[in-house]
């Protein structure tokens, strides 16, 4: 249901676009929140159960999705799958490096990560028009039946895993006292926020024009889900690419910011180029991830792995809540 949510909740719910977009910023507000907390209680109580809590209550969320009336159905689902996604989210990269690392492939991290993320992308391509095809044929009730279950199984698995060892660490153990002498925290955080901050600005872009594209005009599942898919192809694109990039650092995610920036000129100067600049967004997206996620792992301690992914997931939510509630209104007056 990735590629219908918007259209079930605009057409079917008759829920107005601009609350949709405040609802769903709300929630990333919340993941925004969340996100370190959420980090700290990884580092604490391992990797390995903090997906499991996470994956519980993205069950819950899909839920509420499904089986929430009106606005405070719609609050209560993006809440839900707020708290899991703050859950999973820092803990599933901090338990790939550490597994890397135990296996002595720590240096091969970024091109798992990125082959990860684009079997990801591509797996959800199928999904995306699988369920437009359930739904078009049988209805959005076995639509969100199915999405449910493939939750459930995202539990399971999540319970298979196993937690690897833990590095040692010659540092502190805490973000604030990495590396200890106070002179050299700025540093430290400096170079997080260069790696975070243009990845997150790109992330915030690519959110807004997507929802125009999904919510101008309308539209059925059909064209909805087949947008959807070309989107997250080319996002898959975008990680396959950087699978097969050497390590890099915060310069090149400001030149894949840049690029970004010039796409979302292309659609405020021109508007029919809505569809191909999101495209173009998302493959960037998708190429600035998995460099900025192994660029981060290799900058932090074993015991705030977990953290500093969270610190840079968080400054993405940050900038999608603000990108996504611009979007919804501006949407509107057009």
């Amino acid at each position: 249901m990735h590629g219908l949510y918007l259209l079930w909740w605009v057409q079917e719910r008759h829920i107005p676009p601009p609350i949709v977009a405040a609802i769903l910023a709300a929630g990333d507000l919340a993941i925004t929140v969340l996100e370190i907390p959420t980090g700290w209680f990884a580092d604490r109580f391992g990797y390995r159960l903090s997906l499991i809590v996470g994956s519980l209550v993205q069950v819950a969320g899909m839920l509420c999705c499904w089986l929430g009336e009106g606005i405070p159905g719609v609050l209560a689902a993006s809440l839900l799958v707020a708290f899991g996604d703050g859950f999973r989210s820092g803990a599933d990269q901090a338990l790939l490096y550490r597994s890397c690392a135990a296996l002595n492939r720590e240096q091969d991290f970024q091109k798992i990560q990125a082959n990860a993320r684009a079997v990801q992308q591509a797996a959800m391509v199928g999904l995306v028009l699988a369920g437009g095809a359930i739904v078009e044929a049988w209805g959005f009730g076995v639509g969100w039946l199915v999405e449910t279950s493939l939750c459930a199984m995202g539990l399971l698995i999540a319970c298979a895993m196993v937690e690897p060892l833990a590095i040692a660490d010659e540092t502190a153990s805490d973000l604030s006292a990495i590396p200890r002498p106070a002179s050299s925290v700025q540093p430290y955080v400096s170079a997080l926020l260069a790696l975070t901050a243009p990845a997150a600005l790109l992330s915030g872009a690519t959110t807004a024009a997507s929802f125009w594209a999904q919510t101008m005009g309308e539209s059925d599942p059909r064209r909805m889900t087949v947008l959807v898919a070309t989107i997250t192809l080319a996002e898959a694109a975008g990680s396959i690419l950087a699978a097969r990039l050497p390590a890099a650092g915060a310069r090149c995610q400001v030149i894949l910011a840049g690029c970004g920036a010039i796409a979302m000129a292309a659609i405020l100067a021109q508007p029919p180029a809505l569809l191909p600049a999101v495209v173009a967004l998302a493959f960037l997206l998708g190429l600035a991830h998995p460099l900025r996620a192994a660029a981060i792992q290799r900058l932090a301690t074993d015991s705030v792995r977990a953290r500093a992914a969270s610190i840079a997931s968080a400054c993405d939510k940050a900038c999608d809540t603000l990108a996504l509630t611009l979007a919804g209104f501006s949407g509107r007056r057009r």
